[in-house]
This record gives C-alpha cells, structure tokens and sequence, in this order.
C-alpha cells in the first residue's frame, strides 16, 4: 500500500512516498510562488513516477495558490490511479511537528501569516493530538492574545512574540515527510479547500 503527500500550502512544496508507512522517498524544496512549476516534476521524479494507493494532500489554510494547486494535483492523480485522496489541515501538521520536536509541552499555539495583516491560529493540546480552539484568521494583537504562554509554531511564530505573546517561538513550517504524525481524524478530510477567512468579495445587496 503506497501514499503519496503532497504539501503545497507554505513556501515549500514537498512531496513523499510512503509503502506500508515506511518512507520511500522525498523532495523538498523552498519555492516560494513556484508550487504550479515544480510540483508535477518532483512527484514524476519519485520511484514509480509517485503512483500511490492513497494521496493525502494540504487542503490549507497557507497560500491560495498553492493550496489550490497541490488539490488540483491530488484529485487528478485520485482520478487517474484510481487512488483515494484526503486532506488534512497544515496547522495540524505544524501542531503535530511542533509536539514532536518538543516534548515539554502539552498544549501549543500554530500560528501562520495570513492575508490583509491577519494571520491564522489555531491551538492544540498533545493529549489525543486535538484541536483546542477553532481555526481563526486574527489581527497580530488579538492573535497573540490567543497563543497566551503556549509556545507558538508556525511561520508566524516571531510575529506573536513581537505582538504580546510570552511562549517561545517554534518556527516550523510543513513538510510532508511529517505527515505519518497526524492521527487518523486529522488526515482524513476532504480534499477541498480550508481558506481560513470569509472571501472578500461581496454579492450586491
């Protein structure tokens, strides 16, 4: 049983092949806007051009255009193996790394840049690998008063310390080497996006 992750929602984009739960192989690359170029390239370059059983991919919140891009690419391989394709969240993922990188913590703070000066956070306790708060898109004050003492991760994480938050900073981002952390619950959404925030367009009155 081969999967194969996809992880397009920050700068990165990252790819991994899992047989049985052991990993295959993997790509990682800083690329900034570069999701759409690089993707399909560094899946065509792991064993087996990246054919898996399942494809789990990061439905967001992150970069709209990644997001979008590697959920594209999910649901066409799903179409074209065959394969059963879920998503999962990328401030789970960070949550999950975060706890363990670390392991004197039981709650911590994900927290990732946002768009219009907000940024997206979420809290987690490690007990049952659960969020503790919903997902909140929040001006930098109001963010870091979320996050509290709790250490935060995330790109965002230096930021809430400048805005008032007391926990140490985990600057972590998402890589799809990390996605076997997640429990079961949190890699089985739907494949569709997370935007995070309600869309700014409005429909006349």
């Amino acid at each position: 049983m081969r999967l194969l992750a996809i992880e397009t929602a920050a700068e990165a984009c990252s790819v991994a092949l899992f047989e049985n739960g052991n990993l295959l192989a993997h790509a990682h690359e800083i690329v900034g806007r570069g999701h759409a170029e690089r993707l399909i390239p560094m899946i065509a370059e792991l064993p087996g051009r990246g054919r898996a059983d399942q494809v789990l991919v990061d439905c967001g919140p992150g970069s709209f255009t990644g997001v979008r891009v590697g959920l594209a690419a999910a649901r066409a391989f799903g179409l074209a193996w065959g394969a059963h394709v879920q998503g999962y969240s990328s401030l789970a993922l960070i949550a999950a790394m975060g706890f363990a990188e670390e392991n004197d913590f039981d709650t911590l703070a994900v927290a990732i840049i946002g768009g219009h000066g907000e940024y997206f956070v979420q809290r987690f306790e490690r007990h049952g690998m659960r969020a503790m708060t919903p997902l909140a898109s929040l001006k930098p004050e109001e963010a870091a008063a979320l996050c509290g003492a709790d250490p935060v991760a995330g790109s965002a994480a230096d930021a809430m310390r400048a805005a008032g938050a007391s926990g140490r900073a985990l600057p972590i981002s998402p890589d799809a080497r990390a996605t076997f952390l997640l429990p079961p619950d949190l890699a089985a959404l739907p494949p569709r996006p997370i935007y995070g925030r309600a869309p700014d367009a409005r429909l006349p009155g």
